[in-house]
């Protein structure tokens, strides 16, 4: 019995083998790094993230004003003064587009959040597609600055069919 059992062993284990390991045969996707979510522009950092809304629980959607769709994507940049750490007002407009060009309207609000942890942020949203890659250019100028710095970066959206 022992003698049955290395041989169906010794088998198996040759079958592996002869089947070659991932690195043979498979096809692994590569992990690709996480993009940026933020950007230095000098005295300024700019914190920006794009996602379907319906990831966002309802009840902060709806102290937002925000409709929760997996076919709608939310803009939300904020900017961050590097000397104190502090949020700050600032000028921030948005021009979004496709991979085919195609214009998507995202018009940014201010939400300024008093308080011990006051935070000030902009939020925009926009009608998205399955497997839609968007291109965001977001314009910068910090109050009490002269200077427009830009930012842009691109997400994709998965929306379920």
């Amino acid at each position: 019995m022992t003698i049955f059992k290395t041989v169906i062993s010794f088998s198996l284990l040759a079958l592996l083998v002869a089947c070659g390991g991932p690195g043979d045969s498979a096809s692994v996707p590569e992990a690709q790094p996480a993009d940026a979510t933020s950007a230095d522009i000098g005295n300024y950092i700019v914190h920006f993230n794009a996602q379907s809304t319906d990831q966002l629980p309802t009840d902060v959607a709806r102290a937002y004003d925000i409709v929760r769709s997996k076919n709608r994507a939310m803009l939300n940049v904020s900017i961050i003064r590097k000397t104190d750490n502090t949020p700050v007002a600032a000028a921030v407009t948005v021009k979004a587009t496709n991979l085919t060009g195609q214009l998507k309207n995202v018009t940014m609000r201010k939400i300024e959040e008093p308080g011990e942890t006051s935070a000030i942020y902009y939020v925009g949203e926009t009608a998205i597609a399955n497997l839609e890659t968007l291109v965001f250019d977001i314009s910068v100028t910090p109050d009490g600055e002269s200077r427009l710095s830009e930012v842009r970066f691109t997400r994709q959206f998965y929306v379920d069919p």
